[in-house]
């Protein structure tokens, strides 16, 4: 059976060292989040996650949900009383506003606590996830009446919520949405349409859901600009907040999937719900990005974590699984045979693992510092910076993370041969969870083209100037230093493939658009490269400085930097590939006529 520990010293190395979050102790939040209550909630959401949820994980996966014959959902067995504990910890309101109770402690903080969460039950962690990515949305354009009757029951667990976008014909272009919205007198309106492939769209875990439903008006534009975002509880809500009628809200169906069976993934039918407009009218689809942004941080999450919990249990599997002989002599001298993790290739399935996971898991970290430093930093410069950066970000910490997170466990499985293809070992279910990552939340051909068609343009490429330069003032005072040119030259190596490969698209993407939808995927590739290099270079600059003041009595520092130096002699050497395949440009992409494939 699988198992699963989180890395919770890894975690306060990034917090604490790498990006030092004591240094923002005067900003709002970052006050509380003192290093023993730091630690204090990373420990206690690692109980939860490796004592309570880990163990629902493959009963949700075998048993998956139901949908019983009056239209009702129930989770696997397990995930109601694995939820209240959940609830009981406050973790849903770990970073939310104090106002509408929440404990208002960082972004940076919750981030760490879903990782956690996603590797022990990805399925389970999509509840609440979603829940979150609600409220935000809910928080920036509802009605001051409208936040405080649907926000403070969503932050105590006793409400759900979800997000309705697609429809049966209706994916990432969401103009040809048909669910519409008929004003009533009394100001809400008759919601009508099918969505599918709604996370969460019902279970029994708490007593209401709220449904956040894109719909268009009957005099609204029939494209992108006539879309409208609506309130659509399960159980209508009074404006006392208490419960009142079951809404016209059912589910159709529970999606039939390849992996995260624990969560319902539901068909809804809105037939006259009633539904309450927030934010302005035409103007849901900018409201709903909120929540799809928050989403895709929290899916690039997924692809860490599920990497993660992988590797923990590929390399429990190596150390102990004997076969064959180590190449350069026995290591087991007295057996038949020596641990697999002595084979180069096994070593070098790990170790690429390894080193994506921890530069990863600082990158995550340092993705969530930006979401509040855009609001709480202390000046309109720094909170415009760490905007720009958290937007040009998104999608390569969606789509990056969730590529490699599929190919890490791929990798955990083939490490243990025909083993990993068994179900009771737990990696085959790591792979088919981890598969929905590259898709849902805009697929990662959508981010890629994201990144290259709206984020590097943006503000004359403010964004994407403000990343170099954070990494040019990183490298400019360590290029004398002699024990640092094993990570300083790749990295520049690496920085000057992105920034050739950005110019090169900045002037050939404008004479043929092809080029730049041709080079996106490469060139996302490319940019998460470099960003985990910059977080590795970090840490083995730390790394280096403990290991020279004789702070290193574990070794932990000294693994560390045996890792980065796999990261920038094995790993980021990709960056000359995918450069050359930005450049290729689209003339062999588009050479055959459709009908010639």
């Amino acid at each position: 059976m699988p198992s699963y520990t989180a890395p919770v010293r890894d975690t306060l190395f990034v917090l604490n060292e790498v990006l030092d979050i004591q240094r923002y102790a005067a900003l709002r939040g970052y006050a509380d989040a003192t290093p023993d209550v730091v630690q204090a909630i990373l420990e206690g959401a690692a109980k939860l996650a490796e004592e309570v949820l880990q163990p629902l994980n493959a009963v949700g996966d075998r048993l998956g949900c139901t949908r019983h014959p009056d239209g009702s959902v129930t989770t696997p067995p397990g995930f109601k009383g694995g939820f209240d504990e959940y609830v009981a910890g406050g973790w849903i309101g770990l970073s939310m506003d104090p106002e509408y109770g929440g404990q208002g402690l960082p972004h940076a903080i919750s981030a760490a606590v879903e990782e956690y969460v996603i590797s022990a039950n990805m399925a389970f962690a999509m509840y609440p996830g979603l829940t979150q990515g609600a409220i935000a949305a809910i928080t920036a354009v509802a009605s001051e009446e409208q936040k405080r009757r649907f926000i403070p029951p969503m932050i105590e667990g006793r409400w759900m919520g979800t997000m309705n976008l697609t429809e049966p014909h209706c994916g990432t272009d969401l103009g040809l949405l048909r669910t519409r919205a008929e004003p009533q007198a009394d100001g809400s309106y008759r919601i009508t349409g099918t969505k599918i492939f709604i996370s969460s769209g019902d279970h029994d875990l708490t007593e209401n859901i709220i449904h956040l439903v894109l719909a268009k008006l009957p005099d609204s534009p029939d494209n992108v600009k006539g879309i409208s975002l609506f309130i659509v509880p399960k159980v209508d809500v009074n404006e006392d907040g208490s419960l009142g009628a079951a809404n016209a809200v059912s589910v159709g169906s529970i999606e039939e999937k390849m992996g995260i069976h624990g969560n319902a993934t539901c068909v809804m039918n809105y037939d006259g719900a009633t539904g309450y407009l927030i934010g302005e009218k035409d103007k849901g689809l900018r409201a709903m990005f909120i929540m799809m942004n928050a989403a895709r941080l929290l899916v690039g999450m997924q692809g860490l974590a599920i990497s993660e919990v992988a590797y923990q249990n590929a390399l429990a599997y190596a150390r102990e699984r004997l076969q064959g002989r180590a190449l350069t002599g026995p290591k087991n001298a007295a057996g038949k045979a020596d641990p697999i993790i002595v084979h180069p290739d096994v070593r070098r399935m790990l170790m690429d693992v390894k080193a994506f996971n921890e530069g990863a898991r600082a990158l995550a970290l340092w993705g969530a510092l930006l979401v509040d430093l855009a609001d709480v930093a202390a000046t309109p410069e720094d909170r415009q910076e760490a905007d720009d950066l958290v937007g040009l970000l998104t999608p390569v910490i969606k789509g990056f993370f969730t590529e490699r997170g599929y190919l890490n466990a791929t990798n955990a499985q083939q490490c243990l041969g025909g083993h990993g293809y068994i179900r009771e070992w737990g990696l085959e279910q790591f792979v088919r969870d981890a598969r929905i990552s590259m898709i849902y939340e805009g697929t990662n051909g959508i981010q890629a083209l994201d990144l290259v068609g709206r984020k590097l343009p943006m503000n004359g490429g403010r964004a994407y100037k403000a990343f170099c330069k954070l990494i040019v003032a990183f490298l400019n005072p360590l290029a004398a230093e002699p024990a640092f040119a094993e990570f300083f030259l790749p990295l520049q190596k690496a920085l000057g493939d992105l920034q050739a490969a950005t110019g090169w698209l900045a002037r050939n993407g404008i004479v043929n658009p092809d080029n730049a939808g041709a080079g996106s995927m490469p060139y996302l590739q490319l940019m998460g490269l470099v960003s985990l290099g910059f977080m590795w270079a970090k840490i083995a600059k730390l790394a280096q400085e403990a290991i020279a003041a004789d702070r290193d009595p574990d070794g932990f520092h000294a693994t560390k930097l045996a890792t980065a130096r796999y990261y920038f002699s094995h790993v980021i050497v990709e960056t000359a590939t995918q450069r050359a395949k930005v450049e290729a440009g689209a003339a062999h992409v588009m050479a055959l006529a459709a009908e010639a494939f």
